[in-house]
């Protein structure tokens, strides 16, 4: 939904992208903000879908070698990073667990034990290789950026927007919200957090340029023989994380980051959370 407007007014619109609606409301850029922005991201998704035929990860994942752009290098580099000091909590070779739960297709199902054990045998971030600009995985290895990959993408419409001369925005990733400046006003924006058992809101922060980033169980989910199944999966178990916690909100300046930590910490959670937190 394309609205012209003088340069220094707001403009606000919607894009479907990376499997998620992104919504961004933006002030001071020019009138090709809307354009330049989408192209960014579909660059970014070109490179790093694990679903794109002719995207870097795709690639990896076939042919279990592959030459990195520099933004897809970039990101793996931040996952692996953060792999390590969640102790494996976010783990970028989870994909075909999340796959044989059927997260990726919509097809959900209850793997057999002996399924996801034979599957989490390959599941191992520290098996990827990352020299120079090309990375490798062993046979039987897939890799997903998806847990780091809208916060970074959040962080390259940041870059994108003030290039273009804009000095206060904020815009939503599929719920993931990342802000320039304050509001026009000077006040600082407000982003509510929603509440994961109902359909309201527990409360919100007040941000400038930041990132909030929440990972919650209620996000995708299916139910099966009264069971609740949902997406963000424990490395360490191949099955949903059953951690106490119903959510996490990360609140940083760098959205890959938080990205990555609001997943981890939800994987880990409450005491091992706090103790990562707190170091």
């Amino acid at each position: 939904s394309n609205s012209n407007q003088n340069p220094g007014e707001g403009q606000n619109w919607t894009v479907f992208a990376m499997d998620t609606v992104m919504q961004f409301d933006a002030y001071g850029g020019s009138t090709d903000l809307q354009e330049k922005v989408k192209r960014r991201v579909e660059e970014l998704e070109g490179e790093f879908s694990t679903t794109q035929e002719n995207s870097d990860i795709f690639y990896l994942n076939q042919e279990k070698t592959a030459k990195l752009s520099e933004d897809t290098r970039y990101l793996m580099q931040e996952a692996l990073v953060l792999g390590a000091e969640t102790d494996g909590a976010l783990d970028i070779s989870i994909y075909p667990v999340v796959q044989s739960w059927g997260f990726t297709t919509g097809n959900y199902r209850v793997p057999s034990e002996s399924e996801r054990e034979s599957l989490l045998k390959s599941v191992d971030y520290r098996l990827v290789g990352l020299e120079a600009d090309t990375a490798s995985i062993e046979p039987g290895m897939m890799v997903d950026l998806g847990g780091v990959g809208k916060g970074f993408t959040g962080d390259e419409v940041v870059k994108t927007m003030k290039e273009d001369g804009v000095t206060s925005a904020l815009f939503s990733l599929g719920g993931n919200i990342q802000t320039i400046g304050t509001k026009p006003d000077g006040e600082k924006w407000y982003v509510g957090i929603k509440d994961p058992e109902s359909d309201g809101y527990l409360g919100g922060v007040r941000v400038q340029d930041e990132a909030v980033i929440t990972s919650g169980g209620y996000e995708r989910y299916f139910t099966e023989n009264g069971n609740t199944y949902h997406h963000i999966i424990d490395p360490s178990t191949g099955y949903p994380a059953d951690s106490g916690l119903l959510a996490v909100t990360v609140i940083g300046e760098d959205g890959a980051m938080c990205d990555g930590l609001s997943t981890s910490l939800f994987v880990m959670g409450l005491e091992k959370a706090a103790a990562l937190w707190a170091e």
